[in-house]
C-alpha cells in the first residue's frame, strides 16, 4: 500500500479507503517507544510507517497475547490499542496491565463507537478512546499529548510499597493503610492512586487538572467534589485533627498539597 504522507484519514475498511484529508505538522522526539497492537495488516502497517516517518520506535503485535507478552518484557512510552483482537481482546489486555500496576498511557484504537464502549475502555484503564475511522492528525496528536504523560509519570520521584508518615503507613501494593489510631483499612484503587500521586509530588500544589488526568483517565472527569470527597476520607483516616490538617490540605481553587515535616 503506498500511503501519501502530506494528507491522510484512516478508514476502519478495505485498503482502498485510506485517503487523504489533514497534514500532520509536529515531530516527535527521538527514543520514544510505541507498542502498536492491531491485527488488520493494511491498518496495521499504514500506522506503524506514520508514526515512524514521526520519529517513534515502533513494535507492531497483532493479537492480544503478543500485546501482554510484550509488556512484560519490554518497556514502552505509549500503547494503541485495538479492542476486536484475536487471542485476547483489547479491553481485557487494558485491565490487565493496569491489574499488574503498569501506568503506561494507552490509546484505545476501535471501530467500537458508542458511548457505552468508550465508558467501558476508559473504565478499564485506557487514558483515551479514538474510534474508526479516524483522522491521523488527530491521532498523532493524542498520542503526542498521552507521550507528555509518560515522560511526567517517568520524572516523578518513585514512593516505597510502604510509605510512613507520624502514625500513619500506607501499603500501596497491598492496597492497605494503617491510620493514626492504629486500625487497617482497605483502600480503593482510586485511593491509592491519588495518595501515591500526592506523596510523589510532597510539599508541592498537585492542581485538579492533574488529579483528574491522573486518577480518572483522559476526559472521564468526575466533579471536583469527588476530589474533595477523597480528601475529607484521608483526613479521617490520617489526621489527628481533620479540622486543621497539618498532613492533606487544599489550597483554594488551585489544588491540593500533601506535607510532611
Amino acid at each position: 500500500m503506498t500511503v501519501n504522507r502530506s494528507q491522510f484519514t484512516i478508514h476502519h475498511s478495505p485498503p482502498d479507503s485510506y485517503r487523504v484529508t489533514t497534514p500532520p505538522h509536529h515531530m516527535a522526539a527521538k527514543n520514544i517507544s510505541i507498542l502498536l497492537v492491531e491485527d488488520e495488516e493494511n491498518l496495521h502497517e499504514a500506522l506503524k510507517l506514520n508514526l515512524e516517518l514521526e520519529h517513534y520506535e515502533v513494535t507492531g503485535v497483532f493479537d492480544g497475547a503478543e500485546a501482554i507478552k510484550a509488556v512484560q518484557k519490554e518497556h514502552f512510552d505509549v500503547i494503541i490499542l485495538d479492542v476486536m483482537l484475536p487471542e485476547v481482546d483489547g479491553i481485557t489486555v487494558c485491565e490487565t496491565i493496569r491489574l499488574q500496576g503498569n501506568e503506561i498511557p494507552i490509546l484505545i484504537l476501535s471501530a467500537k463507537n458508542s458511548s457505552a464502549d468508550r465508558v467501558l475502555g476508559l473504565k478499564k484503564g485506557a487514558d483515551d478512546y479514538l474510534t474508526k475511522p479516524f483522522n491521523l492528525e488527530e491521532l498523532l496528536l493524542r498520542v503526542q499529548k498521552l507521550v507528555q504523560k509518560s515522560q511526567q509519570l517517568s520524572s516523578r520521584k518513585p514512593v516505597e510499597q510502604i510509605y510512613t508518615f507520624g502514625k500513619n503507613s500506607i501499603d500501596f501494593k497491598a492496597l492497605e493503610c494503617t491510620t493514626k489510631d492504629g486500625e487497617t483499612i482497605t483502600l480503593t484503587k482510586k485511593e491509592i492512586m491519588l495518595l501515591k500521586l500526592l506523596i510523589e509530588n510532597k510539599n508541592e500544589v498537585v492542581t485538579r487538572e492533574k488529579i483528574l488526568q491522573a486518577v480518572w483517565g483522559y476526559n472521564v472527569y468526575p466533579t471536583t467534589r469527588t476530589i474533595d470527597n477523597f480528601i475529607l476520607n484521608f483526613r479521617k483516616y490520617f489526621e489527628s485533627d481533620s479540622r486543621n490538617p497539618i498532613y492533606f490540605h487544599s489550597v483554594r481553587g488551585i489544588g491540593y498539597r500533601f506535607t510532611e515535616n
